[in-house]
């Protein structure tokens, strides 16, 4: 909120007023000498000692208000609106066994999918965002949606397991492509996560590819792990986790080829950090504009100053114009 005047150098007329009533005082006042014995009796009850001052205040406080109401007085702020078209983005994280494995921290590959998603997601506005799992089938967790709480709980719940035992890489890219086959963005995106080969699923995934390519959707594909042994867990049993060793071996034609056929780009994350900068570099490179207007709404407040300014003047008429403002 700023408080401001449509004409600010009328407020110099205000210097006026102490060079006014300098010259009130030293004006002379004779007819005090030859008052009659009515005024001087009435001056002495108490009411003529107003008869003096009143009459100045008035018009002095008539003359800064209406002089405040020229210079035109207004309250403001400042409005900036922001608009954005945004882009649809659906995020399609494989939750396979083999993602278990513990050469990416935190815990395991997973764990570190599941942080930088949530991280990416918060650092996302005005996107339609949604979620794919995939495993030996794929599931969407999240339609697209700009409810990212709801989105980072859903990222937070992904676990290994629930979709069976394999990889269904052209279902998982079947079923984002499917989500973004109606949206309404110009710019459609999926980012794949896949540690693995392409090994179950009824949609091969090159042929998911071209499908998606044909929508206008643009696919970034990162294959996952380390290129050494990693431990692996294998099953549970009464004394604890039994863990196997295991080298994943990740189809990075594959990957590369779909990004590809839909003009999107192949990364390969071998570590946690190198997760990170994939993520960094996607979302610099799936920025849209976001325009922005700024206006200022004024309200004007001259009215107040002008009624009360005049209705000073006439009081200060009125004194004048009665006994209580003369000296009879």
């Amino acid at each position: 909120m700023t408080i401001g005047f449509a004409a600010p150098w009328m407020l110099l007329l205000l210097l006026l007023i102490p060079a006014w009533m300098r010259w009130m005082r030293r004006r002379p006042s004779g007819a005090v000498a030859f008052a009659p014995a009515r005024a001087l009796d009435e001056a002495a009850r108490g009411r003529g000692r107003w008869a003096g001052p009143i009459p100045d205040v008035l018009r002095g406080t008539s003359f800064a208000l209406l002089v405040l109401a020229l210079a035109g007085p207004r309250t403001g702020a400042r409005i900036v609106e922001e608009t954005s078209e945004g882009i649809a983005i659906v995020l399609a994280v494989d939750v396979s066994q083999s993602m278990l494995a513990e050469d990416l921290r935190p815990r395991n590959r997973l764990g570190a999918a599941k942080q930088t998603v949530a991280r990416f997601i918060q650092g996302r506005e005005h996107d339609r965002i949604g979620l794919v799992a995939f495993a030996a089938e794929a599931m969407t967790r999240v339609p697209l949606t700009r409810d990212y709480t709801v989105l980072a709980e859903a990222v937070a719940g992904l676990e290994s397991g629930t979709l069976g035992e394999g990889t269904a890489i052209g279902d998982g890219l079947a079923a984002s492509a499917a989500r973004l086959r109606r949206a309404e963005e110009r710019s459609k995106v999926v980012v794949l996560m896949s540690d693995g080969a392409s090994n179950r699923g009824d949609v091969d995934p090159r042929q998911a590819a071209q499908a998606a390519a044909a929508l206008g959707i643009r696919v970034y594909t990162i294959a996952m792990g380390a290129d050494t042994v990693a431990r692996v867990p294998v099953a549970i049993t009464r004394v604890g986790v039994r863990y196997a060793l295991a080298k994943t071996v990740v189809d990075e034609k594959l990957l590369a080829d779909i990004a590809s056929t839909t003009r999107g780009r192949y990364y390969r994350a071998r570590d946690t950090e190198a997760l990170r900068r994939i993520y960094d570099d996607i979302d610099r490179l799936e920025r849209t504009p976001v325009r922005t207007r700024r206006h200022h709404r004024t309200r004007d407040w001259y009215l107040p100053f002008l009624l009360a300014g005049s209705v000073l003047l006439i009081a200060e008429w009125l004194f004048r114009a009665t006994r209580w403002g003369r000296v009879p």
